[in-house]
This record gives C-alpha cells, structure tokens and sequence, in this order.
C-alpha cells in the first residue's frame, strides 16, 4: 500500500507541474533593437492620409469645349441644377406636374440618391442634385420614364438616341397647330411657358 500511495504523490506531482508550466509568464526583454517589423503594407502605411488630389490639365487649348466640361465635371463635387424637358404635346395640369416631381423625389430619396426635383411650368422640371456623383444614375432614371423628353445640366442635353433636339419638336408642333387653326406661333409658345 505504501507503494500505491508513493505512485499517487508521483503522479499528482508530475500532473500539477505539467499543469503550472503551462500558466508560467513569457518574458519578452524591451531591448527590441535588433528587430525588424515588416509586416506593414503600402496600403496600411497610407492609411489615414489625404488623397493627393489631381488637377485638371494646366493646357486648355488642346482641347474641344465638350473634353473641358467633362474634365471639370470629374472634379466638381458639390450640388448641381439642371432642367428635365418632359415630352411636348401632352395636356397636363400643374398638379400632374408637381406630382411628377414628388414621385420622382420620392423613388430616387428611396434609391439613395440625393435630388429634389420642383415644377417649373407645365413642360419642366426643375432639380436639385445634392451630389454629381449620383448624375449617371438620374440621367438613366430620368431618360427610362415616359413623361421625359431631355435632361439640361449647362449647356449639355440628354435625351433618348434617335430624338431630334427639342426645338426641332417645337416647330413641328407649331407648324401642326397652325395649319390645324391658323394661329399665331408666339400664342402657342405663351401656352407651352405657361408658370406654376
């Protein structure tokens, strides 16, 4: 028995210093001269700083005024205005208008995208985008709806390809309504500009 018990205190000395070694401290010395930490990447060692921003090309005279509007677009980052054209020829009222406009807010504030859109008089519709980031998305929902005819931001239009400008539109309806009534042109043009 006495060899059982000394086989007992063997074991349970061997087991609780298996056991301590495995909670004993690592000490690591402060004397770090000698190594080198190379797990930094580009990307992290650029963290936190600033973009360096890019410039526009100092020479303009190379280029057509469309290439300069669009090289300044890219570094326009604030709100922008423009004017949608909606399709002449179709009896609205200004309720229909602003309508229009309200649910138009209202499906692309539901996508994200920051644009108020106002009625201006029974053919336009004025907006308001908050950021020309989203401009790509609201020429492409704009130009799907129906009621749409152009898109004027400056001096560029959009429209649908294969629609002919809209003063070319305008004259064709003219020229209808006079042959259809006889007319004068600038009446016509007074019910078209009609203000909400």
């Amino acid at each position: 028995m006495n060899f059982k018990a000394l086989l007992f205190l063997l074991l349970l000395c061997a087991n609780s210093y298996f056991a301590l070694a495995g909670k004993r401290k690592v000490h690591i010395t402060d004397d770090l001269d000698d190594v080198y930490d190379d797990e930094e990447d580009d990307a992290w060692k650029d963290w936190g700083k600033k973009p360096t921003p890019s410039f526009p090309p100092s020479d303009f005279s190379k280029m057509d005024p469309s290439q300069i509007q669009d090289e300044m677009m890219k570094h326009h980052t604030g709100p922008a205005i423009g004017f949608v054209k909606l399709r002449l020829g179709v009896p609205r009222t200004p309720d229909s208008v602003a309508e229009i406009a309200m649910k138009w807010t209202q499906v692309l504030r539901t996508g994200a995208v920051g644009v108020r859109f106002m009625a201006v008089d029974l053919n336009t519709i004025m907006f308001n985008l908050e950021s020309i980031k989203d401009l790509e998305e609201l020429k492409e929902f704009v130009l799907d709806q129906s009621e749409t005819y152009e898109i004027k931001m400056g001096d560029q239009f959009f429209r649908r390809p294969g629609d002919p400008p809209l003063d070319e539109v305008i004259q064709r309806l003219n020229s209808e309504k006079d042959k259809a009534d006889n007319v004068d042109p600038e009446e016509i043009d007074e019910n078209l500009k009609t203000e909400l």
